[in-house]
């Protein structure tokens, strides 16, 4: 008896285990169709390189243009609603002649970013990309900012944008009307994107060398215990110029790498802007008060500011003031000087947050940046990044030209349907006076954009010219 129960049993187990086994098998199935859409659960798919050539799921073989790879997904999966859905990504051929990354390099660059090599992007980075609103429209000019991260980036490279559209594509003409940023063509687009990208990167190669990063067929080092693989920096070719005209050439070429969904163009381009600053200088610039430029905030990564002066200057000073700072607030010799912007440059910065007054925190931005060549400036306002700029290049090189005039306000939202028109008056009357009978805080009453504002103009009234404040 007891040797029929010991058989029973085992046949009961092993039938328990082939139908577990079989259950497995199906899922692995289902995850292997996902994966070959372009479709992730959440942010961790399993990846294998192997023999430093294939690499399964998202790695695959590139196979078929990204045109059809698109088709395909939609007419398989038109009504597949999939909460975590990153699209099949853009590649290019492995014969390009750019160099291959190595494992050394993919380590460095995780580092700098994130402090480990064992952190990886997660969904809301890998599925950000730079993209335009409608063409021929009145925001025509306008890139859309995601939440989060990202949005910081996304918004530099709109003032670079802005930077292109009124003063470089028309270099000869010094002043502008608003109405030359209506009905940009599709593409004038691409090209003010390229302009704009090559600019920031060339200038962070300080005009002498710079890389562009995309993604190709191929995988170019095996998986290790030291760096988690995310299936696109393992498959980077990295390519090197020494020309900023043929720079902008190349991303001109493959500007689909940087404004098609799927592309992780986000990515890509901070990739290239850290190898075109080169590691050394980079951890030059920001000294031993910065070891990454990266920092997790309620759940996402964020830029620091060493990241964001680097888009603005071409050097990741860890800082907002002038100069950099020897003595701390009580004369004392810090161990270590702070770095701060050296230079003026052509974007300038400006900061704001509601939250940090009262408590000593809110940074005082120097005129470096307050005052840049182009009256053009990225604003980070209660952590929120958004752009303000006027048409006229002679605004901040003559004086008599801010008694009074306008800003155009771009948040990068989409619920923004078109530039909000600020007229700035500075010479008049002080935007406090018949205040002072109101009760509460001044600083809680009147819009942060307008705060902002005055952190450069002091004392400035601001019309919002019948648009309803709502930044």
């Amino acid at each position: 008896m007891d040797k029929e129960l010991d058989s029973h049993d085992r046949h009961f187990s092993e039938q328990d285990l082939d139908a577990i086994t079989s259950k497995i098998s199906d899922l692995g199935k289902w995850r292997d169709i996902f994966s070959q859409q372009g479709l992730q659960f959440k942010d961790t798919v399993v990846k294998k390189c192997q023999d430093n050539r294939k690499v399964e799921d998202d790695c695959g073989d590139g196979a078929g243009s990204p045109q059809s790879r698109s088709i395909k997904s939609r007419s398989h999966f038109s009504t597949l609603s999939v909460p975590y859905s990153v699209p099949k990504a853009f590649v290019v051929p492995s014969n390009l002649g750019g160099l291959p990354i190595t494992l050394e390099t993919a380590v460095a660059l995780r580092k700098v970013l994130f402090g480990t090599a064992f952190q990886v992007f997660n969904y809301e980075w890998k599925k950000s990309h730079f993209k335009f609103r409608d063409p021929y429209s009145d925001l025509a000019y306008g890139l859309e900012a995601e939440k989060g991260g990202t949005r910081s980036i996304q918004m530099a490279v709109q003032a670079h944008v802005l930077k292109y559209l009124l003063f470089t594509r028309n270099n000869e003409v010094e002043s502008h009307n608003i109405k030359c940023l209506l009905g940009v063509s599709h593409k004038e687009q691409e090209n003010a994107l390229a302009a704009a990208l090559s600019d920031i990167l060339w200038t962070a190669g300080e005009g002498i060398k710079s890389f562009v990063c995309l993604v190709t067929t191929e995988c170019y080092f095996a998986p290790t215990i030291d760096y988690k693989t995310d299936s696109y920096t393992e498959r980077l070719q990295l390519f090197k110029f020494t020309d900023k005209g043929k720079l902008q050439d190349f991303i001109t070429e493959y500007i689909h790498c940087f404004n098609g969904e799927g592309s992780h163009a986000v990515i890509l381009f901070l990739y290239s802007l850290l190898l075109s600053r080169t590691l050394e200088r980079l951890h030059n610039d920001m000294g031993n008060t910065t070891s990454h430029l990266l920092q997790l905030s309620l759940g996402n990564f964020i830029c620091r500011q060493a990241l964001i002066n680097l888009m603005l200057t071409g050097r990741a000073s860890p800082n907002v003031f002038n100069g950099d700072l020897q003595y701390g607030d009580q004369g004392a010799l810090l161990k270590e000087p702070q770095h701060g912007v050296l230079a003026r440059s052509d974007v300038g910065y400006l900061y704001w947050n509601r939250h940090e007054l009262g408590h000593d925190k809110l940074p005082q931005v120097g005129s470096m940046l307050k005052t840049p060549k182009l009256p053009i400036w990225l604003c980070n306002i209660n952590d929120t990044f958004s752009v303000l700029f006027n048409t006229n290049r002679l605004l901040l090189s003559d004086w008599k030209m801010e008694h009074l005039f306008d800003l155009y306000f771009y948040s990068g939202q989409p619920s923004q349907t078109k530039t909000v028109t600020l007229t700035i008056d500075t010479h008049s009357h002080h935007w406090e006076e018949g205040m002072h009978e109101k009760e509460g805080d001044p600083e809680k009453r009147f819009p942060s954009v307008e705060m902002t504002i005055r952190t450069k103009w002091e004392g400035a009234a601001i019309d919002w010219n019948g648009t309803v404040p709502f930044f």
